[in-house]
């Protein structure tokens, strides 16, 4: 099982019982699209979307984003059938692919350990590579955070995901506007810790941390400021409910033009001047700047976002000095 990097920037979360928004989904820019079975989806409508939502994923025409499914989470009579259903007909169907299974209420490793028995087993059966379908674990009550080490180790897990309306309901916040912060909370950011522990949890285990959705879907302002939070720590990427928000959102997680420059620049000055050819140094200057190996693997987490992103070189190359 692998976890190659693919970029998260914006998940785009579609109602699986709606065909004319999963149509819309194929063509638009997000970098990952799931079909949502869970909250999107009324109880009477569970079985008729699901038949929807494999046959959208088996079908082609897609235009090379993540392709997933959030089935329903296993304290619910749904989740087994979800994934037998999606992954049979997807396995069946030339050509078709399953990314990901984003599995909700995600509390205990134990979890994610059910899906993966089943996942390897429908794989076996249709010929799929074993372990080729990762997990993304919603992580939505206070017990997912307190487990949250444990469910970032599993191999089959590429990503953490904040489930914040469900976590915030598990803590007692008080508020009613998902993103936003709890009216008379002034000091701070009241969602800092729940937002640092899963980073810290998916970058101990090499996998991406995504920041949950922003509801009030038309204000793409308050969006903005909302994931400029969890991009500057350093996620990877945020949920989207609406087309409105995926350009901003492409943006806010791909690195600033200036910074990708500045890091290739970085990059290659400093394998340069730790080369025999420079010096063999440890410690090198770029202008006013001084370089060492933390330098180097700060610019390299720039560098290959921007790279994933599919970032344009702007600036000029490093030139070695002469004389």
């Amino acid at each position: 099982m692998t976890n190659a990097y693919r970029p998260r920037r914006t998940c785009l979360s579609v109602p699986g019982s709606s065909q004319k928004m999963i149509d819309k989904s194929k063509g638009l820019p997000a970098d990952e699209v799931f079909l949502d079975l869970e909250d999107a989806v009324a109880p009477d409508a569970k079985a008729e979307a699901r038949s929807r939502v494999a046959a959208a994923l088996a079908a082609p025409g897609w235009a090379g984003q993540l392709r997933g499914v959030r089935v329903n989470g296993w304290t619910t009579p749904w989740t087994h059938a979800d994934i037998i259903e999606v992954v049979s007909v997807v396995g069946a169907a030339p050509e078709a692919k399953l990314d990901v299974v984003v599995l909700p209420k995600v509390y205990d490793v134990s979890h994610v350990q059910a899906l993966d028995l089943l996942l390897t087993q429908l794989e076996t059966i249709h010929g799929l590579p074993v372990g080729e379908i990762g997990i993304d674990a919603q992580i939505e009550d206070a017990r997912g955070l307190l487990n949250v080490d444990a469910i970032a180790a599993h191999p089959r897990v590429q990503a953490l995901v904040l489930g914040p309306a469900d976590l915030m309901a598990s803590l007692n916040t008080r508020t009613l506007v998902v993103g936003e912060q709890p009216e008379g909370y002034d000091v701070g950011d009241a969602y800092h810790h729940v937002l640092m522990t899963i980073l810290v949890a998916a970058r101990a285990n090499g996998i991406a941390a995504v920041d949950g959705p922003y509801l009030k879907v038309r204000d793409v302002e308050a969006f903005r400021r909302v994931a400029g939070r969890s991009a500057a720590l350093g996620y990877d990427g945020k949920w989207v409910l609406h087309p409105d928000q995926i350009a901003a959102g492409n943006e806010i997680f791909s690195p600033r033009q200036a910074d990708y420059d500045h890091a290739e620049l970085i990059l290659e000055a400093y394998e340069w001047h730790t080369s025999a050819a420079g010096g063999a140094r440890g410690a090198v200057m770029l202008g006013d700047e001084m370089l060492d190996e933390a330098s180097r693997k700060m610019a390299l987490v720039i560098s290959a976002k921007g790279r994933a992103a599919g970032m344009q070189r702007q600036s000029d190359r490093f030139t070695p000095p002469t004389g």
